[in-house]
This record gives C-alpha cells, structure tokens and sequence, in this order.
C-alpha cells in the first residue's frame, strides 16, 4: 500500500511557537513591575487602553515604582494601524526603552506587538479580557487609520511573556468571555483537520503532537468548565472554572491554532465577514458557527455534533442564521459569503479533502437546521 507521506506527516517539518512564559494568576496587574524587572532590559514603555488606564492606572505605576524601574506611559488611541505604529516607534528613546509593555484589548496588544516587532525590543502582552486567542500569538492585525483591514503583519517570535490576571479579566462583560470560547471552540476541530491533511499552520511548518494535545485539552475544558465559568462571572466572582476557561481561550487555544492550524471553520468566519448583516456579530460568535458548519462538512458523528450544539447553546453562542443576522437572508447572498470562505490563500485549503462554494452552503443550512432543533429541545 502506498503511504500518503503529506497526510502522515513522514519527513515535515513541524513547528510550535509558544509565549516564553504565560503567566495566570489574580492580582497579577500590580506584579508587572517586577516581571520587567526580570527582563533586564531597561525602562517600560506601556502602551495602555484608557479604561484599563483610567481604573489601574495608579496601580501599574505603583509596581514599577516598588521596583525603581522607570515606566513611560501611552494611552492607546486610534487605530491599530502602520502609521501610528510607526510615529511611536519614532518617540521611543531606545537608550533607555528596554520593553513594550500591551496591557488592554486587542488592538492595544497588536499595536504593542508591531512596536516591538519594527523596535527590536521584547515585548509582554497583558490581556484585560479572553474574547480571542490572538495574545499568544506571533501575528498582529494592522488596520487602516479608517480603521478597515490592511494587513497581516507576521513577526519574528512569540511575545516575551502573556501575563492573565484573572480578577481583571472577570470583571469583563460576559459576552466577551462567551465569544473567547466560541473561538476556542473552533482549535480542536480545525488542527484536527490540519493534522489529517498535512497542512502546514501558521507558525511554518505541519501541526505537531503538543499542539493538538493543547487543541484537545481546550476543547476538554470548554465542554466541562465553560457554563459554570460564565455563570460565575455574570455574578461577580473570579472562580477556578473562570481561570480554566481563560486559559483555555487565551494560551490553549493560542498555541492550538497558530501550531495546530486553522481550517474550514476560519474560512468560514472569514466569508462570513462579507455579509454586513452579521458584522455586529462578534468574532468568536461567528467562528462558533462556522465550526458547527465545519463539522457538516466533514459529516462528523451525531453525538460530537450534538456535543457542540449543546455547548453553544449553554454558552448563549449562535446556532442558527436567524440568531447570527441571517434569517431570511437571499440565497444568493449566502452563496457568495460561501464562495468567499473557499478563497485561494484561505485556510480552506488545509481540509483534507477539496471544499466548494455548494458544500459550504449545504453545510451552512445543515448547521442551521441542527441549530434549531437544538434550540427546540432545550
């Protein structure tokens, strides 16, 4: 029998990219100073949300106060885009700048990323809430200054360091916490995918072992911990299911996605975008249904199928058109948001088996048909 040797994996090449450290813990704004301070690479300069700045403000100065370390301090304002990217890097003083330092949402962490990324500086990354995975990542999201995608901006290495304090990241609304989940949802099946086709992922090269393990293990944890997780944080409290799930969304699937790969699920989300009738949607909102459509397509067994409709009912996360903006949407419509996710360059490429317009669409009223029957169950 002739070995498929793409689809084995036999003589590729595998790549995991991964944070130096991730660190989790409550309380963990007010220790930023000392992890600095352990870079050994001279003074902060902090590139800051401005709720974040105006309620932990005092706070972050304190710590690196505590530890003589100098800090200088940006509000993040604008767009995460090359142009203001640029003019701070232009302001840094690189003789006494040894750090950029992230602390808000996603924008404040790409702008940090790129910064350091054109500064040659270390940079560690603070996420305020666990709405997607991006932090662990060695990508940053660039926009235009009217804020509409420019590009991709591929960087050297992983962040320094990712730092979740999760006290800071529970007090977020829970619908972000619930999106971080839709989109960690998605990690498992799509490196699953990657790993049957072969495909190389966005850190370079095929999907390795541990980065499907830390797929699974993220899908483990979202089935078990995830409701709990967002009850406790509808009511207020920092519990153990709330930090599972926050690492799970944010290092867990972080790791998962960029060395286990993305797929059909992605493709998905992405030729969703083109549909202004689901653009309030979140992102992970969308990825949740997408990968109930990728499961579809693969004609995944019932019970996994319904494992994941459960959830995302438990989770208040879409199941049906109607629920994303989509009820009643032109057939026509819906086929070109499908031929859309099955772009050249997309991550539809990474099925192991080839993807048209047609099967999307099948697969996009075959999740909406599971989506409703879930929801008439419950």
């Amino acid at each position: 029998m002739k070995v498929n040797r793409k689809k084995e994996g036999i003589g590729l090449r595998q790549v995991t990219y991964a944070p130096s450290r991730y660190i989790q813990g409550e309380g963990e704004i007010a220790r930023l100073g000392a992890y600095c301070v352990q870079m050994e690479a001279g003074e902060a300069y902090a590139i800051v949300d401005p709720y974040i700045l105006s309620v932990y403000g005092e706070e972050i100065r304190s710590s690196f106060a505590l530890e003589t370390m100098g800090l200088q301090v940006r509000k993040f304002q604008g767009e995460c885009s090359l142009v203001q990217v640029e003019q701070i890097v232009a302001e840094l003083n690189l003789d006494r700048i040894g750090v950029i330092l992230g602390i808000g949402g996603g924008k404040t962490l790409d702008t940090a990323k790129a910064v350091s990324h054109y500064a040659r500086l270390p940079v560690i990354l603070v996420p305020t809430v666990a709405s997607t995975d991006a932090p662990c990542s060695a990508v940053a999201v660039l926009y235009s200054e009217q804020g509409e995608f420019d590009r991709y901006l591929s960087l050297r290495r992983s962040p320094d360091a990712v730092i979740a304090d999760t006290g800071l990241i529970a007090k977020a609304p829970a619908r972000l916490l619930a999106a971080g989940m839709g989109d960690a949802l998605s990690t498992y099946f799509e490196a699953r995918a990657c790993r049957r086709s072969g495909a190389v992922t966005e850190a370079g090269g095929v999907g390795s072992i541990a980065a499907l393990a830390l797929a699974r293990a993220c899908y483990d944890t979202l089935l078990q911990d995830g409701p709990a997780a967002l009850e406790d944080v509808r009511q207020g409290r920092a519990s153990a299911q709330v930090a599972r799930v926050i690492e799970a969304n944010i290092y867990l699937s972080g790791i998962g996605f960029e060395s286990g790969g993305l797929a059909a699920a992605h493709a998905i989300h992405n030729g969703l975008t083109v549909l202004e009738e689901c653009r309030h949607m979140l992102h992970g909102e969308k990825v949740a249904f997408a990968t109930l459509a990728q499961l579809m397509l693969e004609q995944a067994p019932q019970e996994e199928t319904a494992a994941v409709a459960g959830f995302c009912r438990e989770a208040g996360l879409p199941l049906t058109l109607d629920r994303m903006g989509l009820g009643g949407i032109p057939a026509d419509k819906l086929m070109a948001a499908a031929a859309a996710s099955c772009a050249e360059d997309g991550p539809m490429k990474n099925m192991p088996f080839a993807v048209a317009p047609q099967d999307v669409y099948a697969a996009l009223l075959a999740a909406d048909h599971l989506g409703r029957q879930t929801e008439q169950h419950c």
